[in-house]
């Protein structure tokens, strides 16, 4: 049998439904070519892999995170055990190729983009001499490839994925992204963007998330700030990020008016009326939008100095409302300045702020980012579990791993996971969301919308901070079921005669 080529994405967990396309597995497969025919693609999100589908000879491309990495090192040993060459990307293994190397059984490790140098890579595998080490770099807009959406399984994924930009210019303190993928954006092009939703679009996705690291890369305050400088480079180059912005959205306006989009965007868009407006014709309907603290002390912890916190932040969020933008707030528990109060203050606001949906995470220290290296640096003694130290906790056996990492000045780690598990708990519950779901009007959109709710957070609360295997795998099974019902809910019939907008 002629060897081929695998791209897995590594999950522990499967839900036989997934909420939105893994993209890289995608464009890694246009990336791949059609000299050894078409990639195998495996998202352990929908299912596990079957490792007697793998040869001898065969290329397997394995694309971790700092999250599913531990899976990813057992599926690359079994792999390499086969006799297949192993490859690592991602953001992790660009972090760290020495660890991928040690505990993946890796031959060969991507580090950056894989757009350009990936049929390099498979080349070199199937010619029996890989280099250790290839870097991708940052690859310009103009060089994004387009994702192979042909391969998609059918009736598989609720949301489809589609990327306009990468990098952001902040610098949080919780965030790789800036550290990863650089801090200037690089915009891809706009034909280019919509020729792929187009394709989508035929193939019955009318909900679309826009997975950029910042729908919004340019800030007015930024934009003040370079205009006061007498070398005006700079603020001409950000202007050309902006009208590259508005190009896109002018564009997405003229595509059909059931699609919905969902992008990641900072509050500061919310200063900025005539973006905002753009977005609403431009059908964006929803954002994940990083509030983290409902504090300034909490704030100034993550390096976010430029969010609003308190009354202010709650009419800022309202602005994305009224707009017709609908906010995934985000939040962090756990930070140094955490009161007992925080925890009711957070729902509060929540409520106050009429955000749509709302996710809670525990301050983890994720490699590549300030926090990690700052808390990593405290650890001259690291706690040890299975021989593990605890600055490598990914590593570690995911129900044996810490659920908080540092000390707290006063709350326990238990305390702490209960108290966030109970805002999960208040914010989710019957009568919260049927509040929340007047943002639509027909009783199916409500019913949709209720479904929706319960679905994310067994999807994202439950697994994200579960105590025992036995609770996760309860969670994925709920999970499992909704998630075959709640995908009829988004697909629309398909219309493969649509063309692309003038």
């Amino acid at each position: 049998m002629k060897p081929r080529v695998h791209l897995i994405n590594p999950s522990r967990v499967t839900f036989g439904t997934a909420v939105i396309t893994p993209r890289w597995l995608y464009v890694l497969a246009a990336a791949t070519g059609t000299e050894w025919g078409d990639p195998i693609l495996v998202d352990e999100t929908l299912q596990h892999l079957d490792m007697d589908s793998i040869s001898k000879g065969d290329v397997v491309g394995i694309g971790v995170h700092t999250s599913n990495a531990k899976r990813g090192y057992e599926i690359g040993r079994a792999a390499r055990a086969k006799g297949a060459w192993v490859v690592f990307g991602g953001i992790h293994s660009t972090l760290f190729p020495d660890e991928v190397m040690e505990h993946g059984a890796a031959h060969a490790v991507v580090k950056g983009d894989g757009d350009l140098v990936w049929q390099g890579v498979v080349r070199d595998c199937f010619a029996g001499h890989p280099l250790p080490l290839y870097d991708g770099g940052r690859v310009s807009g103009e060089s994004f490839k387009q994702a192979r959406w042909d391969l998609l399984p059918p009736e598989s994924y609720m949301w489809a994925s589609v990327q306009t930009v990468r990098g952001c210019p902040k610098h949080c303190s919780f965030c790789s992204v800036w550290r990863t993928d650089g801090q200037q954006p690089r915009s891809r092009e706009v034909d280019s963007i919509v020729e792929e939703i187009v394709a989508l679009r035929r193939k019955g996705f009318r909900f679309i998330a826009l997975a950029d690291d910042n729908f919004y890369p340019v800030a007015l305050a930024e934009l003040a700030a370079a205009d006061r400088r007498e070398d005006k480079t700079r603020l001409n180059e950000l202007k050309a990020i902006r009208k590259l912005r508005f190009d896109l959205m002018a564009k997405l306006a003229k595509l059909p008016d059931d699609i919905v989009f969902f992008t990641q965007i900072t509050m500061e868009a919310a200063e900025d009326p005539e973006f905002l407006a753009a977005m609403r014709k431009a059908k964006i309907r929803g954002a994940l939008v990083g509030v983290e603290s409902v504090t300034a002390e909490g704030l100034k912890d993550v390096y976010k100095g430029f969010n609003l916190h308190g009354d202010a932040l709650a009419e800022r969020l309202k602005e994305f409302r009224k707009n017709g933008i609908y906010i995934l707030g985000s939040f962090i528990f756990g930070l140094p300045s955490d009161r007992e109060s925080t925890f009711d203050a957070t729902l509060a606001l929540a409520d106050k702020a009429d955000l749509t949906f709302a996710q809670f995470v525990l301050l983890t220290p994720f490699p590549g980012t300030l926090d990690f290296e700052k808390w990593a640096k405290e650890q001259t003694n690291p706690l040890m579990i299975e021989g593990v130290p605890v600055t490598q906790h990914w590593l570690m056996p995911e129900e044996r791993r810490p659920k908080i990492f540092a000390p707290h000045p006063t709350m326990s780690a238990e305390e702490i996971r209960t108290r966030t598990q109970g805002v999960w708990d208040d914010f989710y519950s019957w009568g919260r969301i049927w509040g929340r779901s007047n943002v639509v009007k027909s009783v199916r959109s409500r019913v949709m919308f209720l479904l929706v709710s319960k679905l994310y957070r067994q999807m994202y609360a439950n697994t994200g901070i579960a105590t025992d295997s036995a609770r996760v795998n309860k969670s994925a099974k709920r999970a499992k079921w909704m998630g075959r019902f709640a995908r009829r809910l988004f697909i629309a019939a398909p219309m493969p005669e649509l063309m692309m907008p003038d």
